[in-house]
Parts: structure tokens; C-alpha cells; sequence
């Protein structure tokens, strides 16, 4: 149980109203936050009219459903600037699965600083695949991709596409497609996604 200073404390930040504008600009309802977090409705609407506090694991992951970090939050929205900048030396390097040995490609993200994302931008570094181990993947949104060198090999559905340095291409993320270097050179693009 908290104190009343606590609360009073806690209620200064407004978690439960930030919450609501996220999932309103969203245009999502309860039940369908509460299916992406496996939280009920009923906490979730707890939370957001105030009567009940969340946990940092509870609202860590509400935040990772709308690509915000903790720290929206608890940020003083009059100090909320909407300007974070991704330094080369600082940005961190993923393979694109578990098995970095066998991925088809290597990203960075350019954009992870910055709070209340719409986008999701990265630096992306493909690597030599057979043609028939293209790893397909697809989720929601949309999909632009540039290609700053090399030749990429891209298949959405059925269907193989080149690319060229300089090339850029648009697409529906929701149909299975996959990268591979499709160049004996170094093939990198930008990738920028939009849920």
C-alpha cells in the first residue's frame, strides 16, 4: 500500500493520462493493449484513471508496445524535446536472428534515442546467402528501403527484385520477403519501417 505522499508523488507524473493518449493516438482500444502486453482491460483502465500504479515491469512492457521508453513516462513533457541524435561509435550492431552465423544481414538502429518514435529507421549490412536460405519474415505497416552500395537481392511473396546502389523500393511488410547480398561487395541500404 502506498503512503499518501507516494501517490501524490506518483500522480504528478500522470502516468495513467500519457498511457491513454498513447493508446488513443494508436486508435487502440483495452482489449487489444491488453493482448499485445497480456494485461487485462480491467488494469489497464485501472492505470490509466489513476487508481493504481504500475510496476516498472507492467509499464516497461506498455512501453515497448508503443516504441516509447520508460522514460516518457517520467519526462517533464514542458522539457520533452523531440531531437536525439544516433552517433556511428555509439550505435550497437545486431545480427538479424539468434545465429548471427547465419543471418543474412547485420543492423544498427539510427533512431533508438528518440522517444515517441513513428518510424523505425536502421543501417543495414547484408551478407552472402544462397538464394533458397532467404530467411522470410513480415509484420505490419510499411516498408522503404535504399540501397547505399552493392546489389540486393529482395523477395516479397513470390517475387525477386534487384536492387542497385542508389535503388529504392516501397512495400507491404504484411507479405513474407527476405534480403540477401546478391553482390561479391559490400551491400548495405537504409531500412526505414512504419508500424
Amino acid at each position: 500500500m502506498l503512503t499518501t505522499t507516494l501517490a501524490d508523488g506518483l500522480r504528478n507524473y500522470a502516468i495513467g493520462e500519457k498511457l491513454r493518449a498513447l493508446r488513443l493516438r494508436k486508435k487502440m482500444g483495452l482489449v487489444e493493449l491488453g493482448q499485445h502486453t497480456k494485461l487485462s482491460p480491467a488494469l489497464i483502465s485501472k492505470i490509466e484513471c489513476g487508481k493504481l500504479f504500475p510496476t516498472l515491469p507492467t509499464l516497461l512492457r506498455i512501453a515497448m508496445v508503443f516504441s516509447v521508453g520508460l522514460d516518457f513516462f517520467f519526462a517533464d513533457d514542458r522539457k520533452r524535446r523531440v531531437i536525439a541524435i544516433s552517433r556511428h561509435k555509439e550505435r550497437l550492431r545486431f545480427p538479424e536472428g539468434a545465429k548471427a552465423s547465419e543471418a543474412a544481414y547485420s543492423f544498427e538502429s539510427l533512431d533508438f534515442g528518440a522517444t515517441e518514435r513513428k518510424l523505425n529507421a536502421y543501417f543495414a549490412e547484408f551478407h552472402r546467402v544462397d538464394a533458397n536460405k532467404v530467411h522470410l519474415h513480415q509484420h505490419e505497416g510499411v516498408e522503404f528501403l535504399y540501397v547505399l552500395s552493392g546489389r540486393l537481392g529482395l523477395r516479397i511473396g513470390s517475387d525477386d527484385f534487384l536492387l542497385e546502389g542508389r535503388d529504392s523500393i516501397y512495400f507491404d511488410p504484411s507479405i513474407a520477403h527476405g534480403y540477401r547480398n546478391a553482390s561479391g561487395q559490400r551491400t548495405t541500404a537504409i531500412v526505414v519501417s512504419v508500424p
